[in-house]
């Protein structure tokens, strides 16, 4: 699957067992633990771009704990390396295990903090657990083990969702850990998924894998491209296909190159041909026709696994009613500006004809795409919700429900945290999916831990929490990657009618708020100009700032309650009063005792 030519290709495949358990050789995972845990899958992922350090990571779950295991390949005198946990990447705050040798050639392993001054603080507690290293043919291996909750104030909380690994190297002996800076002679970042679920224990016997690929692109000398083309599937999918599971098919020597890719579908009808295309995703030139190709079949990022349908469901793809054009989207990350790097990486779905006995589908949740919807500039925080009400999941969904398996929550830049609330007759249940250290450049389709039933009236409340500290002026709604979303897609099975189940605020409401804005506040908005324009002419104060938030939390919603076709489901759907939750959910036991919070003053570890 590395290093051919791009375009779509189709390969028979015989696979017999589909978790990704490595066969490491030479690990050093923690004492026997491969065989206490001879099934359980190790995650893997280069922490630089030249794949000099290395992060393998195995979960347990009873122990609500992570082995995690770095290789780093040796250069220098006896060098230090960090590795470990930052709310947002960044160094300021992160919470380190670093491995360092002193002057007497005495190796230590410490849990230390990064200060204001972006110096190292050997912590008071120590948390880098079960330490063991070793060197051989010039690599350094060293394994530590982390609590999910240390219990022990200002170390991170390895949650679900995304988390940003942070490392640095630098040269050594030290004399002592704290007082050096934290970014040695090399640091980095990258975000993962620690917490992954277990995946359904499945083969892909007498599956295909239809690959679709880059065509020898050139990468551009520039740290972001976006790259995009447009394929026709074979004639095989003229007949209906499910797929089980697809992945990455990443060129031999470009792992550090593709960030992130999606597939998308060409939401036409069958007949109509779309124009091939290979180029940048944004070029003025390509066919109109293209910006159809929207509705999202699989998504992939750097450090992500496989995504695997469950046993009793697949994704339909092909058939008489289907368009054969897909468009797959390529993000390469070229921060060191390269010249003449070429790449043919794609994605690979494994199909079959033996469709499996319900076809998943993708509902899309959260706030219509309208610049009716604002966050105001210069807030460290902002929230906006869109709603799935009840009225739409009573008309739109079966009397049995729908079983969501996975999610992809979406924002353009300012987004920062999101989740999806589930709420039946008043009272909230778990979250159907929430990631509390969100990116823009880590959007994968996740599999959730547990099934989500969903039954007619329920109601579903994407929440996006967003950060325009860095903005002059207001950020809309809208298609563009200036302007916002807020958006869950959900897979889940059977397929049902419903698509859309989205919401903004009623528009007589917000004519009536940029009134008020006019005559009241002296702002220079009209009922002449659009969304986007009142927004814009509003000077915005927190005060002003916290009026619209409050706007948006008590005022009737616009509903868009769509159907695969486009069309609303019948009823009126303006003026739809704002579920509420009547019985909150009770928060979670800690895994902390009282004595367990307290701060000890525990020596460091040392090997």
């Amino acid at each position: 699957m590395r290093g051919r030519r791009g375009g779509i290709k189709i390969r028979a495949v015989r696979v017999g067992v589909l978790l990704p358990l490595l066969v490491l050789l030479g690990v050093v995972f923690a004492g026997s633990s491969s065989q206490q845990h001879p099934t359980t899958p190790i995650y893997d992922v280069a922490l630089d771009f030249n794949d000099t350090h290395h992060l393998y990571w195995r979960i347990d779950y009873l122990k609500e704990e992570v082995e995690f295991e770095v290789h780093t390949k040796g250069k220098g005198r006896q060098p230090w390396l960090a590795v470990g946990f930052s709310d947002r990447g960044l160094l300021e705050g992160s919470d380190l295990c670093v491995l360092w040798t002193d002057w007497h050639g005495r190796v230590h392993f410490q849990n230390a903090f990064v200060d204001s001054s972006l110096r190292l603080d050997a912590a008071d507690h120590q948390d880098c657990q079960d330490f063991r290293y070793k060197v051989r043919d010039d690599v350094v291996k060293f394994t530590f083990s982390r609590k999910f909750d240390t219990c022990h104030p200002h170390h991170y909380v390895i949650q679900r969702g995304t988390t940003h690994v942070v490392w640095s190297w630098g040269v050594g002996p030290l004399y002592r850990l704290s007082g050096v800076l934290a970014k040695g002679d090399h640091t980095g970042m990258v975000r993962v998924e620690l917490l992954k679920p277990p995946l359904p224990t499945t083969t892909l016997d007498n599956t295909q894998v239809l690959e679709v690929r880059s065509q020898k692109v050139r990468v551009p000398a520039e740290e972001t491209t976006y790259w995009c083309t447009v394929e026709r599937l074979p004639d095989s999918f003229a007949k209906k296909q499910h797929v089980l599971q697809f992945g990455p098919v990443i060129e031999a020597g470009n792992e550090d190159l593709v960030h992130h890719m999606e597939l998308f579908h060409c939401e036409y009808p069958p007949e109509v041909t779309i124009p091939k295309y290979q180029g940048p995703c944004a070029a003025p030139d390509r066919a109109p026709e293209i910006d159809a190709c929207k509705r999202v079949l699989a998504a992939w990022a750097m450090g992500a696994s496989p995504f695997v349908y469950p046993l009793e469901a697949g994704l339909p793809i092909g058939g008489p009613d289907f368009n054969p054009y897909v468009m797959l989207e390529v993000h390469y990350n070229n921060p060191r500006l390269v010249a003449g790097r070429v790449d043919s990486s794609g994605l690979g779905l494994h199909y079959t004809r033996r469709l499996r006995a319900h076809d998943a589908a993708i509902m899309e949740l959260g706030l219509e795409y309208t610049a009716k919807m604002a966050i105001p500039p210069h807030l460290p925080s902002f929230t906006l919700s869109g709603y799935c009400v009840p009225e739409c999941t009573a008309l739109g969904l079966p009397a049995e429900g729908i079983h969501v398996f996975g999610s992809q929550l979406h924002t353009h830049l300012t987004g920062v945290r999101a989740w999806t609330k589930h709420i039946r007759d008043g009272t909230e249940l778990n979250d159907l999916n929430r990631d509390d250290h969100y990116s823009t450049h880590f959007q994968e389709i996740r599999r959730l831990p547990h099934t989500v039933h969903v039954l007619p009236g329920d109601v579903l409340v994407m929440s996006c929490e967003f950060s325009t500290k860095d903005r002059d002026n207001v950020t809309v709604g809208g298609f563009a990657i200036s302007d916002e979303m807020c958006v869950n897609y959900i897979h889940y099975y059977p397929r049902t009618d419903l698509e859309v189940c989205k919401s903004s605020i009623d528009s007589s409401t917000l004519i009536n708020y940029f009134s008020f804005m006019k005559r009241w506040e002296l702002q220079a908005t009209s009922r002449e100009a659009s969304w986007r324009q009142n927004y814009q002419a509003i000077r915005w104060t927190p005060l002003r700032s916290g009026m619209l938030g409050d706007l948006y939390l008590n005022s009737p919603l616009s509903m868009q309650c769509n159907k695969s076709s486009g069309v609303r489901f019948p009823g009126y759907w303006e003026n739809i009063p704002i579920p509420h939750i009547l019985h909150p959910l009770e928060p979670p036991p800690s895994p902390c005792s009282p004595a367990e919070k307290v701060v000890e003053n525990d020596s460091p570890l040392m090997n």
